[in-house]
């Protein structure tokens, strides 16, 4: 298991940029692929970016691709999402998550950070 915590979360207007970090401690984070996951109030998590171990593959969800970017720190402790033109509809708590390959599902992913808080107000 690798334990991971998020930062970086807060509240922006709409069409502002967050940076969110995700600090990884315990088992290589670098052998693990990547997860971005965000879940809304009353909503169902959903998956937001990946990125491979090596780091060379990335995927993004449709709603996202265009805004946010997705990569791994230099130290391979860390990796960071990179989100801007922010929309309301990207209120959320985003989560990171490590995985045994690069995937776009929850249950892919094995290990979880607690979340931060996103809000976009317009």
């Amino acid at each position: 298991q690798v334990q991971l915590v998020e930062s970086g979360g807060g509240l922006v207007q709409a069409g502002g940029s967050l940076r969110l970090s995700c600090a990884a401690s315990g088992r290589t984070f670098s052998n693990y692929a990547m997860g971005w996951f965000r879940q809304a109030p009353g909503k169902e998590r959903e998956f937001v970016a990946t990125i491979s171990g090596g780091g060379p593959i990335t995927r993004f969800a449709a709603s996202v691709k265009d805004r946010f970017t997705i990569a791994r720190g230099n130290a391979k402790t860390t990796a960071h999402l990179q989100i801007n033109s922010l929309k309301s509809d990207d209120t959320a708590i985003y989560y990171c998550a490590a995985g045994r390959g690069i995937s776009i599902l929850v249950s892919d992913f094995h290990s979880w950070g607690q979340g931060t808080q996103v809000t976009v107000s317009s």
